[in-house]
């Protein structure tokens, strides 16, 4: 039986996807976004957060039947509410074993993966027949600019994007828009033009920056030290994706 350690469990949410969920955020992530708002979910193993009240340990380890016995004591308000269960993270590629353990067990829930995509393309190919809906991080184009502020090359993120455009499964394309990085015009028609054709797509959704991620990095040992002016108002143009006939949101 697969295991995993998971820092949050997030009960009655509503901005993970459709209805009411609850959104599972599993430990461990390869990349190292320089506007990380989940800097205790990048190391897989539990860690020590300091805050007013103390320190206190993040990450608890679970296994497969506990986790998926937790959510379907929950399923009848999944049901009622047409929600579910939303595997994130970290970056949640990096359990595919234990999620696709965890959802065999559950009893007819509504899935969705919320993943950066960089993962291997066989763990991927096993998740998308137990999925119902796909969150898919979409940050930059241009592979250098990638590498710059993520940490890694973003290849197999694009490779895998059209490894789930071929499945054919609902895809939700997610920009987080980081002031001066990912919020050009000239992203913005990167991304547009990559997935206008794609036939799941049901929409780009816009993410502001959030300005409040800095404060948890102290917290967890760690430093935050953007190399761009966070102080920007981010640009929202949503007209680029209007224009390729893409369903636009702002979340």
């Amino acid at each position: 039986m697969q295991k995993s350690i998971i820092f949050d469990i997030k009960e009655f949410a509503v901005h993970d996807g459709p209805g009411i969920r609850t959104t599972v955020f599993l430990k461990g992530c390869p990349l190292a976004c320089m506007w990380c708002h989940n800097p205790e979910g990048q190391a897989r193993e539990p860690q020590e957060m300091q805050g007013p009240s103390g320190s206190r340990m993040v990450g608890t380890e679970y296994t497969s039947m506990q986790l998926a016995d937790l959510l379907n004591r929950q399923s009848p308000i999944f049901k009622k509410n047409e929600g579910g269960v939303t595997f994130s993270g970290g970056e949640p590629l990096m359990q595919a074993k234990f999620i696709a353990e965890v959802i065999d067990r559950l009893n007819d829930v509504h899935v969705l993966l919320d993943t950066s995509g960089f993962g291997n393309e066989s763990d991927l190919r096993m998740l998308l027949p137990r999925l119902n809906l796909v969150y898919y991080d979409l940050k930059l184009i241009d592979a250098r600019n990638h590498r710059i502020y993520t940490g890694v090359d973003n290849q197999i993120i694009l490779h895998n994007l059209q490894v789930i455009n071929e499945s054919r499964l609902p895809l939700v394309i997610r920009v987080p828009l980081v002031p001066g990085v990912t919020d050009t015009d000239e992203n913005f028609q990167q991304i547009a033009g990559l997935v206008k054709e794609m036939p799941a797509l049901v929409s780009v959704d816009l993410l502001p920056y959030n300005r409040q991620a800095g404060a948890k990095y102290p917290a967890a040992g760690m430093h935050f030290q953007p190399t761009y002016d966070e102080t920007q108002p981010v640009r929202i143009n949503k007209a680029i994706f209007q224009d390729a006939g893409i369903k636009v949101n702002v979340r």
